[in-house]
């Protein structure tokens, strides 16, 4: 699942059991949310801070997400539901521009719109 939040842009997947390493099987009840930016996990954590109490972000540079935390499955979906919930805005890249200013996120998700804009326009 890709996620885009006025905190940051995350990917979120099932965590491997044991080490995490690819030999071993997926783990249903545990997500690996990973981020490109450090401060995106930093600041969702600064918004959840009971649910990632005791949550580390792993810093790993050789792969495609280099930070990362690892949350029981269910505590990932009380994140996003409460997400939805304070939804209170009717232009979302606005109201990353109000939190971040201008950013090189904001002016990700303006390439990520028009992109996404060209899929809807070509079908």
């Amino acid at each position: 699942m890709w996620l885009f939040t006025q905190h940051g842009f995350f990917s979120v997947v099932c965590a491997r059991q044991g080490d995490g390493s690819h030999a071993h099987p997926v783990d249903p009840n545990r997500v690996m949310v990973r981020a490109r930016l450090r401060v995106h996990l930093e600041a969702l954590k600064a918004r959840f801070p009971q649910e990632f109490d005791g949550c580390e972000i792993e810093t790993a540079e050789r792969t495609d997400y280099a930070h990362r935390v690892f949350l029981p499955k269910k505590t990932w979906a009380n994140v996003i539901a409460a997400l939805a919930e304070e939804t209170d805005y009717d232009n979302f890249k606005s109201t990353v521009r109000r939190h971040q200013g201008a950013s090189d996120y904001e002016r990700s998700l303006h390439k990520v719109w028009e992109l996404m804009l060209g899929l809807q326009t070509k079908s």
